[in-house]
């Protein structure tokens, strides 16, 4: 189960743990060089960083833009937005 910290807007948003992001990244049913192709990254180097420092409860280095753009991949919405007013 996500934190639901970690799906707030840039301005409330704490970061994943690396668990959480193996999960969300297990969502999007693609690999890491998938996802870091669609993220605008040179190789999977750091999709493979994000999920595996430490233990799964160690928190993720992961940027928010990153996170935000994999939370869409994975259908968990757009969250950046709160609502209409915000696009």
């Amino acid at each position: 189960m996500l934190n639901p910290a970690c799906l707030k807007k840039a301005d409330e948003w704490e970061s994943p743990t690396c668990g959480e992001v193996r999960a969300v990244i297990g969502l999007t049913g693609m690999s890491g060089s998938q996802l870091a192709k669609k993220l605008g990254l040179k190789d999977s180097r750091n999709v493979r960083n994000w999920q595996m420092l430490k233990e799964s409860t160690s928190r993720s280095s992961i940027p928010y833009a990153a996170w935000a753009l994999l939370c869409y991949f994975a259908g968990l919405g757009l969250i950046f937005i709160d609502d209409k007013t915000d696009v």
